[in-house]
């Protein structure tokens, strides 16, 4: 291997190299476009064997990618924030066609108004689209994961897309020391790439025809929704596997730091890991028992692990960095869902960091402390707190 230093986009455009997709169309988008911008260097200086469409759109960008991944190749593409929501439409044609298509998301807010900073509002609005999603915490993970995504979305019995999100600036532009491996290594890892299907010249079939109400349009889908159950335990083989060829472990799909006597864990997606991470330690020397579930896969939604992290504790405090108008934050809600008949311990939603707003250790130490009295008093004064409100002192 090679220890590089590189960007998050530099590291995803390197793990697309070391995949070896035939395709790359996309479009540019702050803070994305230096993805395809070294993707295109890639294949421009001969370094990467592939065809890149330069598209009008996004729309067009997951279009291309639709149409050349049925003539049975790999393909890339990248995107963020309108980009990925310009996309809504053929992000269910993807997944519906089941297609294993592979997508670098830098998670950005939406407008208006007008931001480019982190937030990742983008992604969790595609949520139920049918593609894998993973949150990643730093740059080496940002590439192994787009390696690991194409193994376990080609798998027949999966064939479903993958969006790898990376947080913006926060990983997209900060450089990090990255292994990058040898291209041999990734070749024996994912093998050549077997379509189960594919569009060919003198064989004339169709696909996503009508299918009228009496048809098998709702099995279609109900082997869709099994298909992203069995992702669980491909995923988990997945990662054995990697840890095996490139001496790398990652947990399947939540990552426990200090949980083994926690009396309260926050329950965190992406970046705020590495913070949290450090607040534990220095929470854990004053004597405070608390720790961390940084949930890598939010789709599939991993209920199992949620729920027995849940049994061993006293207290869960989700932190999400997106909202929505029902009940709760994303991450809270399915929590809370996958919790329901299984546990009765307090849990509690964090909405902060949107629109790229610094989640310090100061205030996670503040909310690990709200999370501690909780547990000791069983009681929620309020189930989701927006936290680091201009004017807002308790936070600040």
């Amino acid at each position: 291997m090679t220890m590089m230093i590189l960007t998050g986009n530099e590291s995803a455009a390197w793990g697309a190299r070391l995949s070896r997709p035939k395709v790359i169309a996309a479009y540019p988008i702050t803070p994305q476009t230096s993805i395809i911008e070294t993707i295109a260097e890639f294949i421009a200086n001969g370094e990467m064997d592939a065809r890149y469409i330069r598209v009008e759109s996004e729309h067009s960008a997951m279009a291309a990618c639709i149409a050349a991944q049925n003539t049975g190749v790999r393909t890339f593409t990248a995107t963020s924030s309108h980009g990925l929501t310009l996309m809504h439409e053929l992000l269910i044609w993807a997944s519906g066609a089941r297609l294993p298509i592979v997508m670098s998301v830098v998670n950005r807010a939406m407008a208006p108004p007008w931001s480019v900073w982190t937030d990742q509002l983008d992604s969790m609005a595609q949520r139920d689209t049918g593609w894998i999603q993973i949150y990643t915490e730093n740059n080496q993970e940002v590439l192994d994961s787009i390696i690991m995504s194409y193994k376990i979305g080609e798998k027949h019995h999966i064939l479903l897309p993958t969006m790898v999100m990376e947080d913006a600036f926060i990983l997209s532009h900060t450089s990090e020391a990255v292994n990058v491996p040898e291209q041999k290594l990734v070749d024996d890892f994912l093998g050549e790439y077997e379509p189960a299907f594919k569009l060919e010249p003198g064989n004339a079939e169709g696909y996503g025809s009508l299918i009228m109400p009496e048809g098998p349009y709702m099995e279609f889908r109900y082997k869709m929704a099994r298909a992203m159950d069995d992702a669980r335990e491909e995923i988990r083989k997945t990662v054995e596997e990697f840890a095996e060829v490139f001496g790398r472990e990652y947990a399947p799909l939540v990552e426990e730091y200090k949980l083994e006597d926690a009396d309260a864990v926050m329950v965190v997606l992406g970046t705020i890991g590495s913070t949290a991470k450090d607040v534990v330690d220095h929470l854990r020397e004053k004597g405070k028992k608390v720790g961390l579930a940084r949930v890598r896969y939010f789709r599939p939604f991993p209920y199992e692990e949620i729920r027995k992290i849940a049994r061993n504790t006293e207290m869960l405090g989700v932190v999400d960095r997106s909202y929505t108008f029902g009940y709760g934050a994303n991450l809270y809600a399915e929590s809370k869902a996958a919790l329901y008949g299984h546990s009765s311990i307090p849990v509690k939603n964090y909405v902060m960091g949107l629109g790229g707003r610094d989640i310090t250790p100061e205030i996670l130490i503040k909310v690990f402390d709200d999370m501690l009295k909780i547990a000791r008093e069983g009681v929620v004064d309020r189930e989701i707190e927006w936290v680091g409100l201009h004017g807002d002192e308790r936070w600040s």
